[in-house]
């Protein structure tokens, strides 16, 4: 059986590569820039290049493929036609499983994030390519970012309210993707993953002063003040709105997933947020 991951070379799609192999699969790792992946072909990795706009490249990436994980692209605007572009390629090649990493409960999800997933799964939906659909909840990585200035500032600024986000490691949701495409038994579901810990803003403030041994608090503020904060401190516009308005999502309780989707694909408990905030602090 062979197996690939669409854009290897970012930070999901090589987690997954490296969980693969920690299961005794070698997988084809699908990138748009080989040298990104370079150690990864060094480890016998068969790398293939590609990208998502390119369906001819996408055709020879796929052939021979069994089972192929498309992760979502970064290129907002563009996502739909691009995922697309692979559902078709696969489609062509015959792969016989392709899972998709979407957003929680995307059918019903008001997110801006949101409306890429939507128009993905719908047009899974419409393919004869057998597929699942992995619906990641939120990484605690997504915190890192602003993970410094809430440790010297002593405050975490948000506009989640009192709503809960059930974060986990950016790693659990490799091992759940790869879970999925080693394993059988997963055509036509669609997992709602989220982790074990449902923490809300406050909550993960007190998370952060533990990993960074001084206090931490949070200050939630109305969702149009905290994008124009977010571009005060020099984040684009568009990408600002993004940020408070899936803090918004959290508000409303979007994220707040509690299936156990993803402890049952993992066989374990998920990463706490902790170890995560330390780690990137160390």
């Amino acid at each position: 059986m062979t197996v690939a991951v669409t854009g290897a070379g970012g930070q999901l799609g090589r987690l997954v590569v490296e969980a693969l192999l920690r299961a005794g699969t070698t997988p084809v790792a699908i990138v748009r820039d080989p040298q990104k992946v370079a150690d990864l072909a060094d480890r016998g990795v068969e790398v293939r290049q590609a990208s998502y706009d390119d369906p001819a490249a996408l055709d020879a990436a796929l052939a021979g493929v069994d089972r192929v994980l498309l992760v979502s692209g970064n290129e907002f605007g563009a996502r739909v036609a691009q995922h697309t572009n692979v559902i078709r390629a696969a489609e062509r090649a015959g792969v016989r499983l392709l899972a998709y990493t979407s957003i929680p409960r995307a059918t019903g999800n008001p997110l801006i994030l949101a409306q890429e997933h939507i128009g993905t799964e719908a047009a899974l939906a419409d393919s004869t390519v057998p597929h699942t659909i992995l619906r990641n909840g939120w990484y605690w990585e997504n915190y890192l970012g602003g993970l410094g200035h809430a440790v010297e500032t002593g405050v975490l600024h948000g506009a989640a309210g009192e709503g809960r986000v059930a974060g986990a490691a950016r790693a659990d949701y490799a091992e759940a993707a790869a879970k999925v495409l080693t394993t059988d038994g997963h055509e036509g579901r669609v997992y709602e993953l989220g982790g074990d810990e449902r923490l809300t803003y406050a909550e993960l403030a007190q998370v952060i002063s533990q990993a960074a041994g001084k206090p931490v608090r949070y200050e939630n503020l109305a969702q149009a003040d905290y994008s124009a904060a977010l571009e005060q401190a020099g984040l684009p516009a568009q990408y600002a709105a993004v940020l408070a308005d899936a803090d918004a999502g959290i508000a409303s309780g979007i994220l707040d997933v509690d299936s156990g989707d993803l402890q049952k694909l993992i066989g374990r408990p998920s990463t706490p947020a902790v170890e995560v905030f330390t780690a990137a602090l160390t």
